[in-house]
């Protein structure tokens, strides 16, 4: 088989206190039933959402993008910052045009904004749109290039060339953000459009049996005289308590080739390292933030391995099937190290998956002592570090100088082509 692919592996072991990360339409904290019984679980949803907010201090604003149903207004911002004589109703005009041609995406008033008193209300897509902020940009100097002067009728004759509707439409499929290409994007009105995402996030399970409770609460009433008893209000809340196994790949290749399309002349290197980095630095220290203020349940991984691959994503999940039995004193973290340390091992060698390829380890704790064999030991910026030096190594040999992967660093404005690009 050729080994012509990088992809990074993530596995994290985690403890959560009592906490409700992410609940179901009964309020109750997700479960699942894995090897026979019932886990914790907190969806890939849940995660990959706290990973794109931990963005927000990792990467620039400009390297990421925007998922709203207000596009038109979104758009029509930008419009008002390039000629800002426009009237806020013509912009947004200007901007429901070049949407409408460039995701082939129908935009309307909602009802709710059509029965409110509000001037010139603004219309929505009828589902969230996933665009760039460089998408919008290059989209408000194109309608404006067509629509001089807020002539809606004017653009709409603009679009009407091929090569200018065949240009709109270009303009949303390159230079596209952090964050749509790792998690793809889906236009369902354009599926030429779409985006196929390079991460993939598991469900986190937790690696044990898990029951339910809920905390009985009461709030008091601070002007109750004392001749009122009992409670100003009474209620439940569900909760539980896990050791959870999360898990996560990237496909380098693929984040390299979302990040590329329209980088005519970009260097692969710094922008692959720094989407890398972020991601890896995202998940690995986000936390959904479910009732956490009624919990505080603010954990950071015991554990995480990373395994860079050149083959296939693999999961260790299967070393929880059979649930971890809870240690003579307590705890299931020492027994989920030990598993790991055991199956890794005897999975990678039996499927010829020890081929070279690198991995780390980064722990907290006496009880992953167990998982020291897995990788080489770091700490969690040294873990950053490396990563992006393998990646730039794997990805574009000819361009491994050393930069440091976060923003204001060396090179942490080639995420960004030049204009024109």
């Amino acid at each position: 088989m050729t080994l012509n692919r990088t992809i990074l592996d993530i596995h994290i072991l985690q403890t959560v206190p009592p906490s409700n990360l992410n609940r179901d339409d009964t309020g109750s904290p997700k479960s699942a039933t894995y090897g026979g019984v019932r886990r914790s679980r907190v969806s890939s949803q849940a995660w990959k959402r706290a990973t794109r907010t931990a963005f927000a201090e990792l990467l620039d604003p400009s390297e990421l993008g925007i998922r709203t149903k207000k596009v038109v207004e979104v758009l029509a911002d930008r419009v008002l910052d390039l000629d800002p004589s426009l009237s806020r109703a013509a912009a947004q005009s200007l901007a429901a045009e070049t949407i409408t041609t460039a995701t082939g995406s129908k935009v309307a008033v909602p009802t709710r904004k059509s029965k409110q008193d509000v001037e010139d209300p603004a219309a929505e897509s009828t589902y969230l749109m996933f665009l760039s902020g460089r998408q919008y940009d290059a989209l408000a100097a194109m309608t404006l290039e067509g629509g001089k002067g807020g002539d809606v009728k004017a653009l709409k004759d603009f679009f009407k060339e091929k090569e200018n509707k065949a240009r709109a439409k270009q303009l949303v499929l390159t230079k596209h953000s952090v964050d749509i290409a790792l998690f793809g994007r889906m236009v369902a009105d354009s599926t030429d459009l779409n985006v196929d995402a390079a991460a993939q996030v598991a469900h986190a399970l937790s690696v044990h049996t898990v029951e339910v409770e809920s905390d009985y609460y009461t709030a008091v009433d601070d002007k109750n005289t004392n001749a009122e008893t009992g409670a100003g209000m009474i209620g439940t809340v569900d909760f539980n308590s896990a050791t959870l196994y999360r898990y996560a790949a990237l496909d380098v290749n693929r984040l390299q080739e979302n990040l590329g399309v329209g980088h005519d002349n970009a260097r692969p290197a710094e922008p692959t390292r720094r989407a890398v980095v972020a991601f890896l630095e995202g998940f690995i220290t986000s936390l959904p933030t479910g009732k956490i203020n009624s919990f505080g349940n603010q954990t950071l991984p015991a554990a995480v391995i990373v395994k860079l691959r050149s083959r296939r994503p693999v999961s260790y999940v299967a070393a929880f099937e059979e649930p971890v039995a809870m240690g003579g004193e307590g705890g299931f973290l020492t027994g989920s190290c030990e598993k790991l340390a055991d199956f890794v091992p005897d999975l990678e060698t039996n499927f010829g998956l020890s081929d070279g390829s690198e991995g780390w380890v980064v722990r907290v704790g006496k009880e992953t002592k167990a998982l020291e064999a897995l990788g080489k030991s770091v700490s969690l910026p040294e873990l950053l570090a490396s990563v992006g030096d393998a990646v730039v190594a794997r990805v574009a040999p000819e361009d491994t100088g050393r930069t440091t992967g976060v923003p204001g660093a060396r090179g942490a404005t080639d995420l960004v082509p030049e204009p024109g690009a």
